[in-house]
Formats: structure tokens, sequence, C-alpha cells
């Protein structure tokens, strides 16, 4: 009878019942709780800390009523209930799977915070669709993780739309948890800022415009970050030949964004290298794209957009590190003044690239920036580019591959990546590879494979390394894990804006190092 009384009073499972005054009266605040699975079958519902607590306070209702409403919550799902507390209209339970777990050696993440990641999402986005403004986010152990899902999972890239989708704000439950809320949050707003830039229309997001977009992000920490916007004179000067020669076909005008974050308080301290592919439009140029799917290349600046992000999430974190990022941004486009196949460029090492796919531009344009990142001595050298489609045949959407000649770079960015759950796996780099670029009839590198699509996300790693130098080099091809459809349950379908967060902790855990 108790329970009959309950239920008729507090409609559950998020439907609005015509008497449900209490909903109508108080929408402006919600609450997220977490449950875990139960590790038996005659176990009572397992919440955490804050759920327990919030059970307390409404005299065992939340538990009663999760337990008549119907099967256990499964990891990422949820179920809401109103009316239950007077400072929350509405109550979005959500599951969190077997408590106490981590690290999975054969997934390569942390399914704990991933779980998190996941149910907080979910949560969230309920309590999105009944227009609660504000809503209240149970940290479920991991404060971090449960701010990244919130903030990560409520994204949507609505700008030029009449319609907006509801805004909320997102804000922690109690106060035991603040500072790992606050550096999930940061977290969560820099990959949500890459997200932004690769969502948005090439022709909204021009070379020039992408350079304003992160000067302005990084104007509140100027104390900190020098920026320059490099012209074409500056380009030409520093004889990059490679880059130019993408560049030209477009009418836009290319800039070379060249950031300065010195967060060491040792000024000298040798800087982590950041260099992003920034191709604002990718039509393929002479060798034209196939329409369909081509409005997906305004996001093949990708790998400067998640390069910028991390080093805006870096100067918000106050991160002891020294990091230069370096931008090539231009369009590939088709022209009068476009690369044809078979022309050769000089790249700025001085040497020659036979250009025989002209969408294959990416790598030009990053063989220059790699040559200039050398001339900072750099602790590390890290790369990030959209580069092939290949990449997204091999790996699809789980992992970024990683091509790397030092082993201990490698390991910096797997840990890394296990903490975020955005993962990444390491790909070869044998001279089988290598010699398939380096046999050219006209130069002495060609900018595709001796065997056309043939392992291509590694030939095209293979022409990078011709550029690099440096002891401690990797290259990250994220071209798989570009969009996201429904595979990373706390990112909603579009640009992931992958893989921001684990360059951002992979800076992190190397700003503690010695």
């Amino acid at each position: 009878m108790i329970l009959h009384n309950i239920c008729r009073k507090i409609p559950v499972s998020g439907v609005r019942g015509p008497n449900c005054r209490l909903f109508s009266a108080s929408r402006r605040k919600g609450l997220v709780l977490g449950v875990y699975e139960k590790q038996k079958d005659d176990d009572g519902v397992v919440f955490t800390e804050a759920a327990a607590s919030f059970d307390r306070s409404v005299s065992g209702k939340l538990g009663e009523l999760l337990s008549v409403s119907g099967p256990p919550l499964k990891i990422g799902k949820g179920r809401v209930f109103y009316g239950l507390h007077q400072d929350f209209a509405s109550v979005a339970v959500v599951g969190l799977g077997k408590k106490g777990v981590g690290v999975c050696g054969k997934e390569n993440w942390d399914n704990c915070k991933e779980n998190i990641r996941a149910a907080v999402s979910a949560g969230c986005r309920q309590l999105q669709d009944l227009e609660i403004p504000q809503v209240e986010v149970d940290p479920c152990g991991d404060g971090q993780s449960a701010a990244e899902g919130a903030v990560l999972g409520l994204f949507e890239y609505d700008e030029l739309k009449s319609k907006k989708k509801f805004r909320v704000t997102p804000q922690l439950h109690g106060s035991a948890d603040t500072a790992a809320w606050e550096k999930g949050v940061l977290y969560a707003e820099g990959q949500n800022l890459a997200r932004r830039l690769m969502e948005a229309p090439a022709n909204y997001v021009t070379p020039t415009v992408f350079a304003e977009t992160i000067e302005q992000k990084l104007s509140p920490f100027s104390d900190r970050v020098i920026i320059h916007k490099r012209p074409q004179s500056w380009i030409e000067s520093e004889q990059m030949g490679a880059f130019l020669s993408v560049s030209k076909g477009s009418e836009e005008p290319p800039v070379f964004l060249e950031l300065h974050y010195t967060g060491s308080p040792d000024s000298s301290q040798a800087p982590l290298v950041l260099v992003g592919k920034g191709i604002t439009f990718d039509s393929g140029g002479i060798s034209l794209k196939p329409s369909s799917g081509m409005d997906a290349m305004r996001a093949d600046m990708g790998g400067a957009a998640t390069v910028c992000s991390a080093i805006v999430t870096a100067a918000a974190l106050k991160l002891p590190i020294n990091i230069i990022g370096l931008t090539p941004l231009c369009e590939n486009m088709p022209s009068g003044k476009a690369n044809k196949p078979g022309d050769v460029v000089r790249a700025k090492n001085g040497k020659t690239i036979q250009v025989d796919n002209t969408d294959a531009e990416g790598r030009l344009i990053l063989a220059d920036a790699l040559c200039y990142a050398h001339s900072f001595n750099p602790r590390a050298v890290v790369n990030a580019a959209t580069l092939t489609g290949a990449m997204d045949v091999a790996l699809g959407s789980a992992a970024a591959g990683v091509f790397t000649n030092s082993d201990w770079l490698w390991e910096q960015l797997h840990k890394a990546s296990v903490i975020t759950g955005d993962r990444v796996w390491r790909m070869p780099l044998f001279q089988h590879y290598t010699r398939q670029v380096t046999e050219s009839a006209l130069a002495d590198l060609n900018n595709i494979g001796k065997y056309s699509r043939s392992g291509g996300a590694c030939t095209a790693a293979a022409f990078l390394r011709e550029f690099v130098t440096a002891s401690h080099w990797a290259h990250l091809d994220i071209a798989g894990v570009m969009t996201n459809k429904d595979e990373v349950p706390y990112l909603r379908k579009g640009m992931s804006g992958r893989p921001t967060r684990t360059l951002i902790e992979f800076a992190a855990v190397l700003a503690t190092e010695p």
C-alpha cells in the first residue's frame, strides 16, 4: 500500500503525469545519481555515497522506487523520478556497472572511468530533454570523469540553427570532489572547443578565422602565452615550399599559427612541440575527392584543432611545462594555380617531393612544420593529423594510430590514453614502408606509396619520418576517430574532437617528470 501511494504521486521512468504539480511548479533543478550493479541477486540497491545520502534524506524512497520501477539499471542507462525532494524536481538515477572495476588490459582503458562518463552523460541528457536548466551531478567516486561525462555529453553544435538545444548547466553535487570536478570540466571544454572548430562550416572557419579563434581563447593567459600568426610572406621566407604548394590552389591566404606556452618555472626548459595538420577544407585538389561525404572535409583540420585546444587547456590548468604549438593552416582546392599530379616541390629541409596525388596534401604541409619544429630543440615532437582514410580502415574509431621512433614516448601516450579512455594503438614504422616513398622517378620522395593503397597509413607515416631527426617523435593519425556516430556513448553524433583529452593528459603527466 505504501509503495502504491508513492508511485501514484511520483511518476517514474521519465513519464510526466497530468497531475504531477510538483514537476511543473519546481523545474529549476535536477540531480544525477549513480547506482552500482548488484553483486548478488538478493542484494539491495547498491548506491554511490552521494546517492545513499540522498536516499536517506528521502527516507529510503529512492531505493524503494528503483526496486519496483523495472529491472536493474544497465551501464549507461538511466531512470528518472519526479517530486522526490523539494530541491530537485527530477532525479535521474544512472547505472555504473560493477563497483570497484579498474583498468582493463584487454580494452586498454579504465572501465570505472568510462562507465562513469557514459552514465553521467546519459543522466544529464535525460534531464536536458525535460528542460531542466541546472543539474547537479554525483561525482560517483571520480569527480573528473563525472565532469567529463556531463560536459561532453551535453555538447551539441547548433550555433547556426534558429532552434537551439536547451542549455543545461551541470555542477558538482556536494563539495567533496571540487578540484577533480573542475579539472574534468576543463578537459571536456578543451575537447568541446576542438569539436566546435571541426564541426563549423569551412566558410565560417577559414585559416584566418581559425587562428583568430585560438588567439581569442588564449587571451586570458597572455602572461604565459605568445602567439604568432605567420603570414604568407613569412612562410615564403622560411622556404616552406611543400606547404605553399598546397595553399596556392586556394583564394584563402595560408597562416602558420605558432603558439608558445611557458608554464615551467624554468623558461629555458626544452619544450614539448605539438604539430597539427590544419587543412580547413580538403577538396582533394586536382585529385578531386568524390562529392559524397566531401562536406566532412571541413574537419580536416582536426589535428590543428586538437593540438590548439590541448594548449588552451594546458594554459587554463597552469601546467608547469613549456609547450610550443605549430599548425600550418590552409585549404586544399583545385584551381589554375593548384598542384598538379606529377609536380615536384621542395620542402624546408631541401628534400624534393613528387606530388603524384594532390589529395595526399596533409603530409606536405606537415613536412615543413616538422622541419621547423626542430629549431626549438624539443624535448619531444608529437604531431596529430586526420591524415589517411587507410587509418580508418585499419582501426576504425576504436583508437588513434600512433607511429613513433621512441618506446618512451609511446609508453607516455599509451598511459595517458588509458586514463582518458580516448585510446591510441601503436602502428609499425618499418623500412618496408620507407622504401615505398623514397623510390621516386623525379624527386627524393613521392607523396604516395609505391603500391598505392597498400599500407596507406604506414607509408604516410614513413613519409613524415623523412623530415624528423628528433629522438622522440610520434605521429598520431586521427582520421579514424574524426567523427562519432554512436561508438562513444558520451559524445553525440558529429565531429568528436578526439584525442584532445589524451594530448592534455600526456602533457600533464610530462609536466610532472624531471
